[in-house]
């Protein structure tokens, strides 16, 4: 039985299709991702699945349990941190996760300590959430979502606004969960590195839509290409993809030397995600 089971997902406000057709399986243990830009449908998709907005069609197992139309049964099985998080900034980061420990009824003894060590805050138990930085607040987030001990956890662009630094920190959080507490995660991001970097499988999104899902290594190697060759010349900005780099290149110097151009901002680089949503769609990833 896999961990979630989404068949043809609708859903509409008003005039706005914000999700059509969306269908995919989710295994236990995996770290699942749904990458696309801002207003892909990502967070509308991972809503619904939390039990947190209505599909208009469509349905939805976690668990083997379907999700609507009374999502609170399996709401005790999944965790969730949420694009932007409210936290009660007066309380410190242990009194916290005692309140949410309460919330879910579950035991508190050793619960913050324990929770705090994952996600690197141990000398913060201490400190208000007002006290903590931007990727702080996220890591207590996460720590709040995992307090009940859930099988599933949902993270909605974890490492959106932070800093480099403090996204490698998150990153190293999301995979201690995934692999070290055998959590099944799924996460959205319009970070292609972050997809790639930490996704058994990614699911791409656009206009509302998946456009394509595999493994990162599956999606690229998809593209029948092995690096992505850029260059301008009087004609304009080219792109091209191709097995063979090293003989693209001389081709295109060649023929510029043989029609007396100049050719700039000429570069190599490997194949990886951004290609692949290029290919997809038809233009550059935007954020």
């Amino acid at each position: 039985m896999d961990a979630i089971e989404v068949d043809g997902l609708e859903k509409r406000y008003g005039e706005v299709h914000a999700v059509k057709g969306v269908s995919f399986a989710v295994a236990r243990g995996e770290t699942f991702g749904i990458l696309g830009p801002n207003g892909a449908g990502k967070t509308t998709t991972l809503e619904m699945i939390e039990g947190l907005t209505r599909p208009d069609s469509g349905s939805i197992e976690i668990l083997g349990q379907a999700v609507w139309p009374n999502p609170t049964r399996v709401q005790n099985h999944i965790g969730v941190q949420l694009q932007k998080n409210a936290l009660f900034e007066n309380l410190t980061a242990a009194e916290l996760l005692d309140l949410f420990a309460r919330f879910y009824g579950v035991p508190l003894e050793g619960r913050a300590p324990r929770l705090l060590a994952l996600v690197g805050l141990d000398e913060k138990a201490d400190s208000q959430a007002r006290q903590l930085s931007g990727g702080q607040q996220q890591r207590l987030a996460i720590a709040l979502a995992l307090v009940h001990d859930p099988e599933i956890v949902f993270l909605d662009e974890p490492t959106t606004g932070l800093d480099p630094q403090a996204r490698r920190n998150l990153w190293d959080v999301i995979r201690s969960i995934n692999q070290e507490h055998g959590k099944t995660v799924v996460l959205t991001t319009h970070y292609l590195e972050e997809a790639e970097e930490l996704c058994d499988r990614v699911a791409i999104m656009d206009e509302a839509r998946i456009v394509a899902l595999d493994t990162p290594a599956g999606l690229i190697e998809a593209l029948d290409a092995d690096a992505r060759v850029s260059y301008t010349d009087s004609a304009g900005d080219h792109t091209v993809y191709v097995r063979d780099a090293q003989a693209t290149v001389l081709e295109v110097l060649e023929r510029a030397r043989a029609g007396g151009e100049t050719v700039h901002n000429l570069a190599v680089k490997g194949a990886d995600l951004e290609d692949v949503f290029l290919t997809l769609t038809g233009r550059e990833y935007r954020e």
